[in-house]
């Protein structure tokens, strides 16, 4: 396939990057500073800006996809949206966050005492990125958002883990974790084979 991977250059995106190469396919890397892309064949390096739909959207032409991975404070949903359907592609995948997911019915993550004060200003951007997903934001325009666990690492890719719907996963020792590796393989899963088209799921041991 030919993948659009906006923010290829961060902690998840590098992941990603590799993954997405690890199957065959052939990927756009766009990042502020491509300068930080790696070298290599089935890559091609852009420069772009989700927040500017006219510089962003020829970029994006040509692809089966796009995976979006970068921070929600800031981002301009709309623009994105916008160059996403200039583009004509119909497929929208995002890397999304934690502090949405349910501890209990109708509690989020994000809203127990717990929740480290340092991450709740990007975590409630996520939330709100969500909800306007779920209610028509993108019509048009097939999106997935998967969340990580509670603790997101760089760690390794065993391709062993669990999913679930809205729900934070937990293990039997009670820890919520996922490695930026296992995150890559199921969301390059989802690329390959929908299976959660219009929803946002989870992944985590």
């Amino acid at each position: 396939m030919k993948v659009a991977l906006i923010g290829a250059t961060g902690n998840v995106g590098t992941r990603i990057l590799a993954e997405l190469r690890r199957r065959g396919h052939t990927v756009t890397a766009i990042a502020r500073d491509v300068a930080k892309v790696p070298v290599q064949d089935g890559v091609t390096a852009k420069a772009g800006d989700t927040n500017d739909d006219a510089g962003l959207g020829p970029l994006l032409a040509g692809h089966d996809a796009v995976i979006s991975s970068t921070n929600f404070q800031g981002l301009d949903l709309p623009s994105l949206f916008s160059a996403i359907k200039t583009a004509g592609v119909r497929r929208l995948l995002m890397v999304g966050g934690a502090g949405s997911l349910e501890v209990a019915p109708g509690v989020a993550l994000i809203d127990t005492p717990e929740f480290p004060a340092a991450y709740k200003a990007e975590a409630g951007a996520g939330r709100n990125v969500l909800n306007a997903l779920r209610q028509g934001a993108g019509q048009g325009v097939e999106w997935t958002f998967l969340s990580p666990s509670a603790f997101f690492f760089a760690g390794e890719r065993t391709g062993r883990f669990r999913l679930a719907d809205d729900q934070l996963l937990v293990d039997a020792t009670g820890k919520s974790q996922v490695s930026y590796e296992d995150f890559a393989v199921a969301l390059v899963d989802e690329v390959e084979s929908p299976a959660h088209a219009n929803r946002r799921f989870t992944v985590g041991y």
